[in-house]
């Protein structure tokens, strides 16, 4: 698992979005974390310590002062036990309080005693995120090394909308997984440049032409390429994703947005992976009216052939750039991508098969198979997407060597 061996330590202050932290605390159990928990008293208010004892399987600190189970400082064994320390939420009091070197309860001594990362996740009202004196003190914290994710704009519980509504538990995630792993990020200073989701291709103002693509696949390919240090540019088509604090979005609609973002992305790329679902085809002509119906039974529509974007690739960069496509049929899998990984000069194609289950379009999973330009074929059972994203990115990496300096 992901954050396997990895003891993440989760403080919890008073605000409204506590109850996001169990959220939190759940994700990074799932990832295998050893997650131990740290509340304000003012956090109790919100949500009971029962709750996250309940997911943690350990007690949660809150008073300075209660009596240990076990011979220990406790907030100072807390801090030393952490590979990642994050507040989420975290309040202006307790940002206001670090930068002072306030210690004065259980979670404002664990941070000033640990040396492991710390991030912090403010969420407050925008009018307090806005004043000056906390807008100081987090670039205080900053310049000491403290990492941040900022609030995101939106409806507040106060009711008024603006900056201070806590980021997406997704990419305070991302940001812990990032840290925890920031001794292994084999990708560190790697340009990558990711295609994903469904081409839109339109007819007229009300109707076009798409694909059944939701990004998943592409998507996980970014966030673990993320995860792993590199520097992200994910060119997104239509998706069901939410967006990766940290990477680089670029959307797009159609084919040939599609290749104008994809080549000029390309250019400072040291690996591209095309896992988008792009159109083989556009109509002739696009209608400025909707398009009637005018009493026919059917009408006839025009299509001319888009871009190649990935031959394009294979054409400019072949060799200097580790290049990578996708496939999806529904039979003749293996030989289909083959002749595809020859005709586009790539490195290796990512092939599926429709058909098979768990690796259809919309889903969680993959079952995969990696074809290289040399024939050798590896056959990959059903995983996530993630998993198989960091298998990709393995194998992109051991290519990436081998390309010829520019």
């Amino acid at each position: 698992m992901l954050l396997k061996n990895k003891t993440i330590v989760v403080g919890v202050t008073g605000g409204i979005a506590a109850y996001k932290a169990l959220e939190l605390t759940s994700k990074l159990i799932k990832s295998g974390a050893d997650v131990k928990v740290v509340m304000t008293k003012s956090a109790t208010e919100f949500v009971r310590p029962l709750s996250f004892q309940s997911l943690s399987k350990k007690p949660v600190a809150v008073d300075t002062f209660d009596e240990p189970n076990t011979w220990e400082i406790r907030h100072i064994s807390l801090a030393k036990s952490a590979d990642v320390f994050t507040i989420v939420p975290c309040t202006a009091n307790v940002i206001g309080k670090i930068a002072s070197g306030i210690a004065d309860d259980m979670l404002t001594t664990t941070v000033m005693a640990t040396k492991a990362p710390v991030l912090i996740a403010p969420a407050m009202n925008t009018n307090m995120f806005e004043n000056p004196i906390v807008q100081n003190n987090i670039e205080k914290l900053k310049s000491y090394g403290y990492e941040f994710v900022m609030p995101t704009e939106g409806r507040l519980a106060c009711g008024d909308t603006g900056q201070g509504k806590l980021s997406d538990i997704n990419s305070i995630f991302d940001k812990i997984v990032c840290l925890a792993l920031s001794k292994n990020t084999d990708l560190k200073n790697k340009n990558i440049v990711i295609s994903a989701g469904a081409t839109i291709e339109k007819i007229d103002p009300v109707r076009y032409i798409t694909n059944h693509s939701t990004g998943k696949m592409g998507f996980a390919l970014a966030r673990a390429a993320y995860q792993r240090g590199a520097n992200v540019t994910l060119v997104a088509g239509s998706n069901r994703c939410n967006k990766i604090n940290g990477v680089n979005q670029i959307d797009i609609e159609s084919a040939e947005e599609m290749k104008t973002a994809v080549m000029t992305a390309s250019k400072n790329a040291d690996i591209i992976i095309m896992s988008a679902a792009v159109a083989d085809f556009k109509p002739n002509s696009f209608s400025d009216e909707k398009i009637k119906k005018s009493g026919a039974d059917h009408i006839t529509l025009e299509l001319t052939r888009n871009p190649d974007i990935l031959k394009e690739l294979g054409e400019k960069h072949g060799g200097t750039k580790t290049i990578i496509g996708f496939a999806m049929e529904t039979q003749n899998l293996i030989e289909n991508a083959q002749k595809k990984c020859a005709e586009k000069k790539v490195d290796f194609i990512v092939a599926n098969n429709l058909r098979t289950e768990g690796a259809g379009f919309g889903t969680d999973t993959n079952v995969a198979s990696i074809v290289s330009q040399d024939g050798s074929t590896i056959k990959l059972p059903k995983m996530s997407k993630l998993e198989l994203a960091d298998i990709i990115l393995d194998k992109a990496l051991e290519c990436s060597k081998n390309c010829k300096i520019l």
